[in-house]
């Protein structure tokens, strides 16, 4: 049997929901797994890094990613440990059309669950680190902008084109 999935819309910073802490997925079911599933099709489709459920209107704590080929599909994802630090360009699919240079943890650990509900341990390191902070963040209602190592780094960019301005400043942009 062969689910279709949806794209999803994205709704932007002035979107006041954008800003309110995700609630705890109670259990992984079928329709948190789907979607995950439509999550995943809206952020290859947009294109991006990674996606929160907050940035598609829905209120749970639900994160995917795609980061080195691999797909990260993850509910109720806490920060168990950071350490390093990294400081690169980031970009967000609901701040389109501007990337800013944000200070991250170089290595991260947390835990989550995935699609099956069971709990996983993740570790990353450099850009997955940054992704899943991120989308973390997303989930606790903050954006990158509130983040920016100063407002001077701000700087608009060609809509979709977030990921190339990184290749000229040898940055890592994140298109979330």
């Amino acid at each position: 049997m062969r689910f279709s999935v949806a794209l999803l819309e994205i709704i932007t910073k002035d979107n006041p929901r954008l800003r309110l802490k995700a609630r705890r997925v109670p259990k992984v079911d079928d329709s948190v797994r789907r979607l995950m599933d439509d999550m995943v099709e809206t952020m290859l489709d947009a294109p991006g890094v990674g996606l929160a459920a907050n940035q598609v209107d829905v209120q749970l704590r639900v994160i995917v990613m795609k980061v080195d080929n691999q797909l990260y599909t993850l509910a109720n994802p806490e920060v168990v440990r950071t350490s390093g630090e990294q400081i690169g360009l980031e970009g967000c699919l609901s701040v389109p059309g501007f990337v800013g240079e944000v200070a991250r943890a170089d290595r991260v650990t947390i835990k989550a669950l995935n699609r099956n509900g069971k709990e996983v341990r993740i570790k990353g390191e450099g850009l997955l680190a940054r992704a899943i902070l991120h989308e973390i963040d997303h989930l606790d209602g903050v954006l990158f902008i509130d983040r920016l190592t100063s407002i001077d780094t701000l700087r608009p960019v060609a809509v979709g084109s977030e990921e190339e301005a990184t290749e000229e400043d040898e940055a890592v942009t994140l298109a979330v």
